[in-house]
């Protein structure tokens, strides 16, 4: 007599967050609070640099994943063309970068893309400046929501890669452990860096 098929618990999925390749725009340069804004507008509007080279462990991790999405961003999606070799993946708004609008500080005062980042970033998250834009509280819920939707994919069997932005990549994570799941791998958060979480071995089965 056949023994009857069990129905056995499916294997989770790996999910990957990687951050998007170098934009093209220069950050070598020095702007007041306003230029910044401007350039900010632009930085989100613009692809990636051309003739960039994926890491060839990036796009074995692409090619290996059953499911590929991205932000809406240019850079994201752009990043997401080279790592799959056009395949088709989704883009969705619900991973775009969280706001950076800068202090309101005066004009004379000139500082590098990269610090403006950092002070906007800091004045985001305790000031809560936002000048109409989302909020950190709104940015971490969508966090969180964006976690559910990548967990629902990789609990049903899929490896998952998603290309988007360093600092929601950094919430994501988060939102990530606290949803049952432990970074295995990965490197930083400079472009095209990735990070891989897998279910911890403790948290409760899907």
């Amino acid at each position: 007599m056949n023994a009857e098929p069990r129905n056995l618990p499916v294997r989770p999925g790996v999910i990957t967050l990687a951050r998007h390749g170098e934009p093209s725009l220069s950050r070598r340069v020095r702007l007041s609070a306003q230029q910044y804004r401007e350039f900010w507008t632009s930085y989100e509007a613009l692809g990636i640099r051309p003739g960039q080279t994926p890491p060839a462990d990036l796009v074995a991790t692409a090619g290996r994943s059953q499911v590929v999405l991205c932000s809406s961003r240019l850079r994201a999606i752009e990043s997401a063309g080279l790592l799959t070799r056009d395949r088709d993946f989704e883009r969705d708004a619900m991973f775009i970068e969280a706001p950076l609008p800068p202090p309101q500080w005066p004009a004379w005062i000139r500082l590098t893309p990269p610090t403006w980042g950092f002070l906007a970033r800091l004045w985001w998250l305790w000031f809560d400046h936002h000048e109409g834009q989302e909020t950190a509280r709104e940015a971490h819920r969508r966090a969180e929501a964006a976690a559910a939707r990548l967990t629902v994919l990789a609990d049903s069997g899929q490896d998952v890669l998603l290309v988007a932005h360093g600092w929601f990549n950094h919430m994501l994570g988060k939102a990530l452990r606290r949803a049952g799941w432990r970074r295995t791998g990965g490197r930083g958060f400079k472009y095209w860096s990735m990070r891989r979480y897998e279910r911890d071995p403790g948290s409760p089965p899907p």
